[in-house]
């Protein structure tokens, strides 16, 4: 597990350099805001995370099942990333965030898709 990076991760880099070359400026992995998103737009109070299938639980109630050894501790703290995460949602979402959250497989295949559904969100508040 020392291998695996708290941030900088590729599917983190892919989707920040594409926002970067469409002219959009952010901060990452900004430790000022709970939660430390990958992405923050802070004028606009957009938080966007990057989550890998594996670490964030996807199709969890499927793939829990998938562990072969040492189960109980894989799943714990599967579990509590998961927690973790709607916790920070909740927080985010009470202080007036938007919150955006990207599967991994997600970025690395509909790239395109998660630029819209930020740039959307970005639209949104400048409207407002």
């Amino acid at each position: 597990m020392q291998a695996v990076k708290a941030s900088g991760s590729k599917i983190e880099n892919r989707l920040q350099k594409a926002l970067w070359k469409k002219g959009y400026r952010y901060r990452k992995n900004y430790k000022q805001v709970f939660g430390k998103p990958d992405i923050v737009f802070m004028s606009l109070k957009i938080a966007v995370f990057c989550d890998s299938e594996f670490w964030h639980g996807y199709d969890w109630e499927n793939r829990k099942n998938d562990f072969k050894s040492n189960k109980d501790f894989w799943i714990k703290k599967i579990q509590r990333n998961i927690e973790r995460d709607y916790e920070v949602n909740q927080k985010l979402e009470k202080d007036g965030w938007i919150v955006i959250r990207i599967w991994g497989n997600d970025i690395k295949n509909n790239l395109e898709n998660c630029i819209a559904i930020i740039e959307a969100a970005s639209d949104f508040r400048k409207s407002k």
